[in-house]
């Protein structure tokens, strides 16, 4: 398929009321079409069986949906982990709000296939001020490192992110919300012996309250926390 081809099959899917609706959502995105996820994600997967390093190659863009499918695209390709690695090193940086951020690493297989190597790679970026190479970091640890052999880890990994920027802190707040539900014990012991700053804090405790995977007597603590900060 062509870039051409590509976009004129985005441009078909498009829906008029959904693009008002995603809009809504995403600041900052004035060039999208309007096209489900599904929808997205089934077109992706087919990309993905065929020259996936050419769609990745691709850069004049016209439409917000097709950033997205670059993502999902590397979420769903099967090759060597070093290509495709090298790959995502490339397509982070076009990455500028937390819709395309969160699909690529929410989809990013890999990473239960290589945990090892996308392990070292996300550490690459653990030291970064950028917003959205911090948000990558914590969303593909809480999407793919939640697990009883890396929580420690990840735990202080997402500690010491830069943490300054609105969506990077949303994201570590995310993080650190799932983690409490997955183990709470770690996670609360944790964030009582290493503090982190106040703002992410209280924006890990709200996220946690909004969960219903955590219980009741965890939330009537984090209530009290939230009023001591």
């Amino acid at each position: 398929m062509t870039q051409k081809e590509l976009r004129s099959c985005l441009e078909e899917m498009a829906e008029k009321e959904y693009k008002e609706f995603s809009a809504s959502l995403i600041p900052g995105v004035d060039n999208m079409l309007g096209i489900r996820l599904p929808k997205l994600r089934k077109l992706a997967k087919e990309l993905a069986k065929e020259d996936w390093k050419e769609y990745l190659s691709w850069k004049d863009f016209l439409y917000f949906e097709e950033t997205m499918i670059q993502g999902m695209v590397l979420g769903y390709v099967k090759a060597p982990v070093e290509e495709i690695l090298e790959a995502v090193e490339q397509f982070i940086p076009r990455i500028h709000n937390w819709s395309v951020n969160d699909s690529f690493c929410t989809t990013f297989q890999s990473a239960s296939r290589y945990p090892k190597q996308v392990w070292e790679f996300l550490m690459r970026y653990q030291d970064s001020h950028q917003e959205f190479e911090v948000r990558v970091v914590s969303v593909m640890l809480m999407a793919h490192f939640l697990l009883p052999e890396y929580i420690d880890q990840v735990l202080q990994v997402l500690g010491h992110l830069d943490t300054k920027e609105y969506y990077a802190s949303m994201a570590v707040a995310w993080a650190y919300a799932t983690a409490w539900a997955k183990f709470p014990k770690e996670t609360k012991e944790y964030l009582q012996e290493y503090p982190i700053d106040s703002v992410t804090y209280r924006r890990t405790l709200q996220k946690c309250m909004e969960s219903r995977r955590i219980t009741e007597a965890d939330k009537e603590w984090m209530r009290e926390e939230r009023n001591r900060i």
